[in-house]
């Protein structure tokens, strides 16, 4: 694919289809992107049985909790750097879009994760030609707070 891409809406669904479907361990994770604009992002994933870590009160792994959050920072980057990328190729966007990284991740675990489902939200702090700065945060389906992050990423 290497049409010109000015739409916004065509790079963003570009964006949710790489970070849904080519990303194994977000398949793995069943992560569904609800929404991408720039500057914010919010996804979902339903609970199940590979997910817990502690088999006794059935409540969501820290690492999966962790893995959530720096997935969500590195698509708000991602989608906080497609308006800088308009008219470029499909081509062009994928390759800056894989080049992204975690340079620095921080989570805090404010709650037990138990819930049937939950949505992490991330929004941009800032976003530079080279280093981009997110806040997540994940919440069940109570729309209880579980964990919040600040994830920097390499975008340039």
């Amino acid at each position: 694919m290497t049409a010109q891409l000015t739409d916004l809406q065509t790079q963003w669904q570009i964006l949710r289809d790489m970070y849904e479907q080519k990303i194994p361990f977000n398949r793995l994770l069943g992560f569904r992107v609800e929404t991408v604009k720039t500057g914010f992002v919010s996804v979902r994933f339903d609970m199940h049985e590979d997910l817990i870590g502690n088999w006794v009160y059935r409540i969501l792994h820290g690492g999966v909790i962790s893995s959530v959050l720096d997935a969500t920072g590195g698509l708000t980057a991602a989608a906080s750097i497609l308006e800088k990328m308009q008219g470029q190729s499909s081509a062009k966007i994928e390759q800056r879009i894989s080049r992204i990284g975690t340079i620095d991740l921080r989570v805090d675990y404010l709650r037990p994760g138990r819930g049937e489902y939950f949505r992490a939200t991330g929004t941009i702090m800032r976003a530079g030609n080279k280093v981009a700065v997110t806040r997540m945060e994940l919440y069940n389906h109570k729309d209880l707070l579980i964990a919040v992050g600040t994830g920097t990423y390499i975008v340039g």
